[in-house]
């Protein structure tokens, strides 16, 4: 016999109370809410629910980023109008514009290409600089990109226009210097992180008389040859150069502020490297021709990448062994000169900064013609350093690799109601999702803040933070949104769930890195609150209720997107209107019905 359930009310414990609490309530309800449609007076408009509703989208940014938005998203989005901007005068980005010696990807190359156009010849494992430029931009030759560019173009700011619901930016043609204005519906910013470096405001630095560059804008005349160079900076780009110039010049003075962790590799993906370049064997590369091996060889590598997450946190048995093995492999580097060591090893824990491989680094720093130097710079001279010890080093160049703005602000004003971005943003980024912010309509980010993780690998992550994108704006194409934004709400509880999951892990020790925006101890906007995989997943499916829309429609019917009850294919009488029929073998149960394109 089933047991009997009696309802109890809560306040005076008496058996029955609740159910007759539970008839009030109801009928107070009932009584509030009219159970028949409200006679609304409601025009259809003429056109079938499928109609492309032209959109015009602006990318700011052609390096990684913009390239795969300008691959992804005409083919995720039927009929946008899109427009890329890139201040180079061709696609690249950071590739495109760092021409140091030795700028080379520190991670595989097999792992820093598209996930859909995957290069099987790579001619070096840790590719250098000018052939992963030469890859993406086939990559945009392949997926007509071009077409979308607007090469030369330099956005100097954006504006939005409510009376419009468009973004206004003004535009600088650096060729011909005409500027212009135009709109556009959805401004997306792709513009990297590293974007906008900048050279050291030390005291005197324009009155140095010799050679001076920031490594990022190397002069590719510049022949170091026997001369006295002082580099300043041990980031990525400093460790890179160091080596590579350290056999060639007479004396090279290294200013390090920092001490930082080398590792053997980026992603545990192999043992640690040499400055000598790591060819690809050619039978290896005539296996990867065959494109189930590549793809084989591309999982088991790229895996490797995602299951480093581990060590991110702290005090964790992995994180101890990655600082007792990268003390070992730093001692063997540095034997020749072991006293080294000790202005070297950090009182942080590895991941903390970026993990830099250096091939070389220390190698060149044991040499006769190298000075590592520690104390800080307290002024330039015409020709030369002067260290706050009062001594004075005389030098023939200075190369500064001291890195790029790392505060996350654009480098140019995004102004909505009556804010700029970069105000706004001035304590610390705040983002829904690394994808959007609040009070900024129509605004998306690629790489945002917060917006990529440390685990994995960035073309995956851009390529899903761009399918998430899509989605988004195939909405507002379909069902005629007018403007979209995150709400404030859910920004709030993004923010506080990044708070409470960073603490756990070794980016909020007292490290200066770009995660951090160089406030060692300060808010972490450099990294995805979660794994790779984790991001993944938060990405695959829209959480439409976290954000606030409008409608274009002029009869405040939230269907009126509905049209006239007609499908294109159906009007044209020659489309496939049964185009979920397909072969049972063809059919995965898991996304039957799911593919947006079929219906």
């Amino acid at each position: 016999m089933a047991p009997s359930l009696e309802i109890v009310d809560s306040a005076s414990g008496v058996p029955g109370a609740g159910i007759q609490n539970a008839k009030n309530i109801i009928s107070v309800a009932s009584s509030e809410i009219p159970l028949e449609p409200s006679s609304t007076a409601f025009e259809l408009e003429d056109h079938p629910i499928d109609e492309i509703h032209p959109v015009k989208v602006a990318v700011i940014g052609a390096g990684l980023s913009g390239i795969t938005a300008g691959a992804l998203i005409p083919a995720k989005v039927p009929g946008v109008n899109l427009q890329i901007f890139e201040k180079n005068p061709d696609v690249g980005g950071t590739w495109f514009e760092n021409a140091f010696p030795g700028v080379r990807c520190d991670i595989p190359a097999n792992v820093y290409q598209s996930t859909f156009e995957p290069n099987t010849q790579w001619s070096e494992e840790y590719a250098q600089g000018a052939e992963i430029r030469d890859y993406w931009q086939s990559v945009a030759r392949k997926h007509n990109v071009y077409q979308y560019l607007r090469l030369s173009h330099t956005v100097e700011s954006a504006a939005w226009d409510d009376s419009t619901a468009q973004w206004k930016l003004s535009v600088q043609n650096t060729v011909t210097n005409e500027a212009y204005e135009e709109s556009f519906d959805v401004l997306i910013t792709a513009i990297g992180r590293f974007n906008a470096w900048k050279l050291p405001d030390y005291p005197g630095i324009q009155e140095f008389e010799g050679h001076l560059r920031h490594s990022s804008a190397w002069d590719t005349d510049f022949d170091p040859t026997g001369k006295v160079v002082a580099v300043i900076g041990n980031g990525a780009s400093g460790i890179q150069v160091v080596p590579n110039i350290q056999p060639l010049v007479q004396r090279l003075d290294h200013y390090a502020r920092s001490k930082t962790w080398i590792a053997g590799s980026f992603g545990g993906e192999g043992t640690g490297r040499t400055l000598a370049p790591k060819y690809y064997a050619p039978e290896l590369l005539k296996s990867f021709e065959d494109p189930e091996t590549y793809l084989l060889f591309r999982k088991e590598l790229e895996g490797k990448f995602y299951r480093r997450f581990s060590t991110l946190f702290r005090d964790t048995e992995e994180n101890k062994k990655l600082k007792e093995e990268f003390k070992g492999l730093m001692a063997e580097r540095l034997k020749k000169k072991p006293e080294l060591l000790e202005h070297m090893i950090p009182d942080f824990s590895p991941n903390c900064r970026r993990l830099t491989p250096g091939p070389g680094y220390l190698e060149a720093l044991t040499e006769d013609n190298v000075n590592y130097i520690t104390t800080p710079i307290q002024r330039f001279t015409k020709d030369g350093i002067v260290t706050q010890d009062g001594v004075e080093r005389k030098v023939d160049a200075v190369i500064c690799s001291t890195g790029a703005n790392v505060d996350g602000l654009p480098p140019f004003p995004i102004t909505a109601n009556g804010q700029d971005i970069r105000d706004v943003w001035k304590p610390s980024p705040y983002t829904y999702l690394g994808l959007a912010t609040p009070s900024f309509p129509n605004l998306l980010f690629i790489q945002g803040p917060n917006g990529t993780g440390h685990s994995g690998t960035v073309p995956n992550q851009v390529e899903t933070q761009i399918t998430y994108i899509s989605q988004l704006l195939r909405k507002v194409q379909q069902q005629r949104i007018k403007t979209f934004v995150p709400s404030k709400a859910a920004a709030d509880d993004f923010s506080a769930y990044c708070d409470a999951f960073f603490p756990k892990t070794v980016f909020t020790e007292n490290c200066s890195s770009w995660a951090n925006g160089g406030k060692p101890g300060g808010k972490i906007h450099g990294h995805w609150p979660g794994s790779a995989s984790h991001l993944n997943h938060v990405r695959r499916s829209p959480r439409w209720e976290d954000w606030e829309w409008s409608s274009r429609g002029k009869t405040g019917n939230r269907f009126a997107y509905f049209g006239n009850g007609w499908t294109s294919k159906e009007k044209a009488g020659d489309g496939d209107l049964t185009a979920y029929l397909k072969l049972p073998q063809e059919i995965d149960l898991r996304k039957y019905h799911e593919e947006w394109f079929e219906i």
